[in-house]
């Protein structure tokens, strides 16, 4: 199962080979603050049908999620979704009260950013609810406890290591709680997960399934993509991310790389920013085209001339600042075209994701190929500018539910009582030809841009 922000996935795969034999879906509520009870709901409706001859679930969760639980594990607060920034000025105060961004980097792996669990902690500690709480939980745990046949309020929920390391209280680097932490943000303790290995089996199901431990939707999708040493995985959809494999902990002071862990026992230093494919929607729809003639118009123009679109639609995770609106910058009466903006935009979101990279590369991490997925990498602009921009050879993974196959194969894992993953193929194809672009250049002018926009910004950090 993949419980994403906006639809719950199901999958259900042939154990050896990763086919899929049968397949459901259902959508979410649109909101960043959600009752997990939808997500139960989604799940019955996506699986109805489908769960004859089951013999295991996993489930990849939303990442970050906060889900506040009494000692009977009754919900006493909204799940706050990764995607809601309402823990902006919470994130400062922690990122202080600890001693700074290196800090937390120690600690944890990671800088805090408005997306992590601790700081929506810290959001929520005034609020009613908050007096109720016993136990805090992600969306994956909340999933797997909640199909545990024997469950008991909240005795024996499980996490695992790539989910608990996006909570801002989980050391990859150490493979434990800093409960501190959770005090610090929350005032007082609260019950966490017990992290199961990762090819644990944690329960079993009413259906008699066995139930795996579960993980955070990019472990899920590194799991399903079967990154290799040298490959990153660069995702435009609601969000964009780059990620890859490590056999080592990173600890980013800067913030700008995430230090996670994997599904597998190794880690997964990753990049996330809030904008991404819809950048290139909301481009379109302020042009008059539809997404297929901006896409034409983008990968026929004879290049942005200067034009830069600083795609902070949404407010930004990476860089850290989420106050920040989009920019264009350099409009004359030559690039006041809808070609060139078309260019523009896609340049943009595309030096977000190459600053991404590059981070991933300052983290002593090798860059060899890079798999272009999600809904934006459809787009033969994108296809065609990403080799350029990124500074690597470009893939395209064929298109599926990775998060959900990643599950399914974590699933499988734990059913064969194996010490590695099945061996499932990703089959992959070729890009559009790239376009011959002074990437360089490009990348330059946006940086540039970049730079005066944090200079008119608040950024105690100077990240």
């Amino acid at each position: 199962m993949d419980c994403s922000t906006q639809a719950t996935k199901v999958l259900v795969c042939d154990a050896e080979t990763g086919a899929v034999v049968r397949e459901g879906r259902a959508p979410h509520p649109d909101a960043t603050q959600v009752d997990p009870a939808e997500w139960w709901k989604a799940w019955e409706i996506a699986s109805d049908g489908l769960l004859d001859g089951v013999q295991a679930v996993a489930i990849g969760g939303q990442q970050h999620g906060m889900v506040l639980l009494d000692d009977t594990g009754e919900v006493v607060h909204p799940a706050v979704l990764w995607n809601d920034t309402s823990s902006a000025d919470a994130t400062t105060e922690l990122i202080t009260e600890l001693g700074g961004p290196e800090a937390w980097a120690e600690a944890v792996g990671s800088v805090p950013v408005p997306s992590f669990t601790v700081t929506k902690l810290r959001w929520v500690r005034d609020k009613e609810a908050a007096r109720r709480a016993a136990a805090v939980v992600l969306p994956h745990d909340w999933m797997t406890h909640r199909l545990a046949a024997d469950r008991s309020g909240i005795e024996g929920i499980t996490t695992d290591r790539g989910d608990a390391s996006g909570t801002g209280w989980w050391s990859p680097a150490t493979n434990s709680y800093r409960p501190d932490l959770v005090e610090l943000a929350f005032g007082r303790q609260l019950a966490l997960p017990r992290v199961a290995g990762p090819a644990e089996v944690v329960g079993q199901t009413s259906f008699g399934a066995a139930l795996a431990a579960g993980t955070g939707d990019n472990a899920a999708a590194a799991l399903g993509l079967d990154l290799q040493p040298g490959d990153v995985a660069v995702s435009l959809g609601t969000s964009g991310t780059a990620f890859a494999r490590s056999a080592h902990p990173t600890a980013d002071p800067t913030g700008l790389v995430a230090g996670f862990a994997d599904a597998t026992g190794e880690y997964l230093p990753l990049v996330c920013t809030l904008n991404a494919a819809r950048v290139m929607s909301a481009t379109a729809q302020m042009l008059g085209l539809d997404l297929s003639a901006f896409d034409e118009a983008a990968i026929t123009s004879a290049g942005s001339d200067g034009l830069v679109l600083l795609p902070f639609l949404d407010g930004e995770r990476t860089p850290d600042l989420p106050h920040s609106t989009g920019l264009i910058y350099g409009l004359t009466r030559a690039t006041m075209q809808p070609a060139t903006m078309a260019r523009a935009a896609v340049e943009g979101l595309l030096c977000g994701l190459a600053d991404a990279v590059d981070a991933l590369r300052d983290q002593g991490l090798p860059v060899h190929r890079v798999l272009l997925l999600g809904g934006g990498a459809r787009s033969r602009a994108v296809q065609a500018l990403a080799p350029a921009l990124l500074g690597a050879e470009v893939v395209l993974p064929e298109p599926a539910e990775y998060v959900a196959l990643g599950a399914a194969r974590q699933a499988a894992w734990a059913l064969s009582g194996a010490a590695t993953p099945p061996t499932w193929q990703v089959p992959v194809g070729k890009p559009e030809p790239a376009i011959t672009v002074d990437a360089a250049a490009i990348r330059a002018n946006y940086g540039q841009v970049l730079t005066k926009t944090r200079s008119l910004l608040a950024d105690p950090y100077n990240r």
